[in-house]
């Protein structure tokens, strides 16, 4: 059974201190490897893609099946029921309500002397979404499709591109294919891994290459991402799933303990944490995730998790519980407490926080609005959920008339020869000397 720490135990603290000390652990062996894949995508294109899918996913796949059809998007519709479209339709509404807010405007200000300063921003011409194939390629993970192309539609991305891996018999799920064509995906790609993050950079003769990928994945999906920071956007390096789950007395231990399972069933490696003020609901936590294990059909990572991940700390008050929150910057928060809006402003770190007993995590998943891209290992202290800016540029707007020139002018040349950048300030002098 899950042990129960107190904060101010020795064992504790040193959990709390390697909760908040995370750090990725990326400098795998698999990254020799995935530079390699990266190398032969960029020297040989579609080659290289059917080569790696042939061998990892789908032994009889050809170059003419990297492309995904509209036909096959249109017959996708025929094998989805109604229902579907009714939650997709739905979740595709309010995430886009949501993010929608996040657009920001062009903006210009005019000086006194002439001069006019601005800011333009403007949607990268291409991006990529990178969607995983699940077990055996048969898992339609549509939230992601969603969660990663609703905002970049409404960031004004001319074209939207999707890789995800096939499955047996190049099989792509219908479910996906539907609710890529309802976001508003332009192309649909079946390739995985690190080959299909180098196709979507590099480009092949099937397909253009992208200015931003986004999308979660495996390890060699997250150390391509990596190596290709730079030279294309990135969401960001995310790691294994989080939630942390602050309690105190009043709600039920069956709602915390399958709020904690619903992480930990992700990933052996995604962590899962209780932090309470109550004794009583730290120790019937602990029973209830016990019982509602034996139930999971991912019991065996689910239990994996809670093992090697999971925690409960008991803490003297709600004070204290947001300080380890701040110290950890959890990817997922719960504030299940009577008065979570008070606690709130406690909170400095964290990806995402629900408010509240009856706002698990899976809301925020599925259909709430906000994003469910979010910064873990402890990034929330300084990164944010993917959003609409993650599709967005902008330019800086520069407009001097000749009397605002003028004005500058001295002091333009001052700063520049103080740097010893004389052509600097030569491109100044011309301009004074008429």
């Amino acid at each position: 059974m899950l042990s129960v720490l107190s904060s101010s135990s020795e064992e504790g603290r040193r959990l709390i201190d390697e909760l908040g000390s995370r750090r990725f652990d990326l400098s795998s062996d698999k990254e020799d490897a995935v530079r390699d894949i990266l190398e032969a995508v960029r020297d040989r294109g579609d080659d290289a893609i059917v080569e790696y899918t042939r061998r990892f996913d789908s032994e009889e796949f050809t170059a003419s099946a990297i492309t995904v059809t509209s036909r096959e998007v249109e017959q996708a519709y025929d094998q989805v029921d109604y229902e579907f479209l009714r939650i997709i339709r739905k979740a595709i509404a309010n995430v886009d309500e949501f993010h929608r807010r996040q657009v920001p405007n062009s903006w210009f200000m005019t000086r006194r002397d002439g001069s006019v300063l601005g800011q333009a921003v403007s949607p990268v011409d291409a991006a990529g979404l990178y969607v995983p194939g699940g077990t055996g390629g048969a898992t339609p993970l549509v939230s992601s499709v969603i969660m990663n192309g609703v905002p970049a539609r409404i960031a004004g991305v001319e074209r939207i591109v999707l890789a995800t891996p096939p499955g047996p018999g190049n099989r792509v799920s219908p479910h996906l294919l539907v609710t890529a064509s309802e976001v508003g995906v332009h192309e649909i790609y079946r390739m995985g891994s690190a080959w299909a993050i180098g196709a979507m950079v590099f480009g092949t003769d099937t397909v253009k290459p992208v200015n931003v990928v986004v999308g979660p994945g495996n390890i060699f999906v997250t150390l391509a991402k990596k190596l290709v920071s730079g030279m294309v956007g990135i969401d960001m390096v995310a790691g294994p799933s989080e939630v942390l789950v602050v309690a105190d007395d009043s709600p039920d231990a069956r709602h915390i303990a399958a709020d904690l399972l619903s992480q930990a069933e992700h990933d052996p490696m995604a962590t899962a944490i209780l932090v309470t003020t109550s004794d009583g609901l730290a120790q019937r936590v602990a029973e209830v995730i016990e019982e509602l294990l034996a139930g999971l059909e991912r019991s065996d990572i689910a239990r994996k998790s809670i093992e090697n991940n999971g925690a409960i700390i008991v803490v003297p008050d709600l004070g204290e519980a947001a300080r380890i929150v701040n110290s950890i910057g959890p990817e997922h928060l719960e504030l299940a407490v009577r008065e979570p809006w008070s606690l709130l402003p406690l909170i400095k770190n964290a990806g995402a926080i629900f408010m509240g007993e009856y706002t698990p995590e899976p809301v925020g998943d599925y259909i709430a609005g906000p994003n469910h891209v979010l910064p873990t290992m402890g990034t929330a202290k300084f990164a944010s959920a993917l959003g609409v800016e993650t599709f967005l540029k902008r330019s800086s707007i520069i407009s001097y008339s000749g009397d605002a020139f003028l004005r500058d002018a001295d002091d333009v040349i001052s700063l520049a020869e103080i740097e010893g950048l004389t052509a600097h300030a030569l491109s100044i002098k011309v301009r004074q000397a008429g």
